[in-house]
């Protein structure tokens, strides 16, 4: 399927630079927001407590609903409101541990029967994780995402050069940066749920960045022995694959965005952090993996 005529030529490399500064701006603010501003919303995965799904029949104002968890005895829940505003639906999180969990929900549900009506209350859900529990996950998630990157960075340095990883990585890590900015910026939650989002993000991206550097390889070696220019012939090889890189990227942004639509509060915030990854992925393919190889120094041949 040919999405665009053979033989088009863009000449990427004359905006890298723009695109390279705008990313670095870009992340500069994730990192301030994140690290200086607002900080991660951590999900009950990560943050320990008790967390519980209820939906209402009659309308509830979140700043109602606040003032009724405190009367109950949970001055410090957060509440969120999540899916359609018709929904009236909420999750409730309060920093309880152990076997205390289980009391909490329970005088949870009893608190809200009392004050709304038993049948006007609908709790959809309980989850209960342990302080030491949710550090455990919180470790081993993040550093998931450690490794990961680690041996996509072995993966390229054996298929291509070491000097090709350190730009497939650093595109990587921009991806992920700046999906748990927007993350940061909107409050949604990071759970297990996200970093599994994250992970697909770096294969899908991962793959993208392959494809172009094995047509840079091709082209390479096509023109070895005669002088060529290094910038026109990156930007001849992101151009030929193009059409592929649109394909596959809109099929995904569109499922992604189905389920975002329609897929429900279970699924919501993996299929954000797959939109926001999916165009920052294409984005920094184009843009910051395969530009890069112009910043470093002996690349003749992969």
């Amino acid at each position: 399927m040919e999405l665009l005529r053979p033989g088009i030529f863009i000449d990427f490399m004359k905006y890298y630079k723009y695109a390279v500064a705008l990313s670095l701006i870009l992340i500069a603010l994730c990192l301030i927001w994140i690290f200086g501003v607002a900080g991660l919303n951590y999900g009950i995965d990560f943050s320990g407590g008790t967390e519980v799904q209820v939906a209402f029949k009659d309308d509830i104002k979140t700043d109602e609903l606040r003032s009724t968890m405190t009367s109950v005895g949970f001055p410090n829940a957060v509440i969120q409101s999540i899916g359609i505003a018709s929904d009236h639906e909420f999750l409730i999180r309060t920093p309880t541990e152990g076997d205390t969990g289980y009391a909490a929900a329970k005088k949870i549900e009893d608190g809200l029967g009392n004050a709304y009506g038993k049948d006007k209350v609908d709790i959809r859900g309980v989850n209960m994780v342990g302080a030491a529990v949710s550090q455990d996950l919180k470790r081993k998630g993040f550093m998931s995402l450690v490794i990961a990157n680690g041996l996509l960075l072995i993966y390229i340095w054996f298929r291509f050069q070491f000097k090709y990883s350190i730009g497939a990585i650093l595109a990587l890590l921009h991806d992920v940066i700046i999906t748990i900015g927007f993350f940061s910026f909107t409050g949604k939650e990071i759970s297990l749920t996200v970093i599994a989002a994250f992970l697909t993000i770096i294969g899908f991206s991962l793959n993208d960045t392959v494809v172009i550097y094995d047509r840079i390889r091709e082209n390479i070696n096509k023109a070895s022995g005669s002088s060529y220019d290094l910038g026109n012939l990156i930007s001849a090889s992101i151009s030929q694959t193009l059409g592929r890189t649109i394909l596959t990227s809109m099929t995904v942004f569109i499922v992604c965005l189905c389920l975002f639509l329609f897929g429900g509060s279970v699924i919501h915030d993996f299929a954000f952090a797959m939109i926001v990854g999916v165009v920052a992925g294409v984005y920094s393919t184009v843009f910051i993996a395969s530009p890069l190889v112009l910043s470093l120094p002996g690349i003749k041949k992969l």
